[in-house]
């Protein structure tokens, strides 16, 4: 059947050649272009670019809802018992993972935040390309 429209493939052929405008790697708002990086705070030169990633986690406990609700229903039949439940803690881990691009005199500095592991790798893994062609 064929219609107005080109029929849609699971590969799609590139438009063209890449162009100065391509992005070759977004990173939060920062954007990779070769020949340049592009910032909310301006356009810094791709070559000589150094990049910097760190981590801050922080680690935050507090009492489980679940078990602060059996507590409060459970104190009404086993009044000590039911207070057991409020060692019940969850653990959550959550951050910010800071990306630092210097050239020269100019830098800017994206704060992205991230709520696991994976997410830290993958915007490691975006730095370590942007590395790449910084290089280049």
């Amino acid at each position: 059947m064929s219609g107005p429209y080109p029929p849609v493939s699971a590969h799609p052929a590139p438009a063209g050649p890449a162009g100065p405008e391509a992005v070759a790697v977004q990173i939060a708002e920062i954007a990779v272009c070769p020949p340049v990086i592009r910032t909310p705070a301006g356009v810094l030169p791709l070559a000589g670019a150094t990049w910097h990633v760190a981590d801050y986690w922080q680690r935050e406990e507090k009492v489980a809802t679940w078990a602060l609700v059996c507590a409060i229903v459970g104190f009404f039949c086993l009044a000590f018992f039911s207070l057991l439940f409020l060692l019940v803690k969850e653990t959550r881990h959550h951050g910010t993972v800071q990306v630092t691009v210097t050239n020269g005199h100019q830098q800017y500095v994206a704060r992205i935040p991230v709520s696991d592991q994976g997410q830290v790798q993958h915007v490691n893994n975006q730095v370590n390309y942007a590395r790449s062609l910084s290089g280049r």
